[in-house]
């Protein structure tokens, strides 16, 4: 009985057809695997096309981007149209005048609805004065 730990499992060289280098007895000619340098420019014109292709398409995609981008801001500029949103240079008053003016129409409310607030008011009147930091 054979031990299978012994046993070659390596194909025995009995055949004819011994492959060296990649390449078989049977081969006649010694530069087959050149042959494809015969259609060289062939495959270079091919490759240049590829190329080219995958930069337009690399193109396309960066136009459709900036297509997006752009439908993106005119959908806001028309939002912001829509709607009255605060705009610093048309909100924001101008000149001195224009602050005394605003400052003018400000109403300060008279006594007698300060002491109805005061009188409504839960604050304890009685309570010790607020100091930062302090522990009482």
């Amino acid at each position: 009985m054979k031990d299978p730990s012994r046993s070659s499992t390596s194909p025995s060289i009995i055949n004819e057809d011994v492959i060296i280098n990649g390449h078989s007895h049977e081969d006649d000619n010694p530069f087959a695997e050149y042959m494809w340098m015969e259609n060289e420019e062939e495959f270079n014109r091919q490759a240049t096309l590829i190329k080219l292709f995958l930069l337009f398409v690399q193109i396309e995609e960066e136009l459709w981007e900036e297509e997006f981008i752009e439908r993106c801001f005119q959908e806001m500029l028309e939002e912001e149209e829509e709607h009255e949103w605060f705009i610093p240079a048309r909100d924001l008053p101008q000149t001195m005048d224009q602050i005394q003016d605003q400052f003018n129409d400000l109403v300060i409310s008279d006594s007698s609805s300060l002491e109805d607030l005061v009188v409504k008011s839960n604050l304890n009147p009685n309570a010790k004065e607020f100091v930062p930091g302090v522990k009482y």
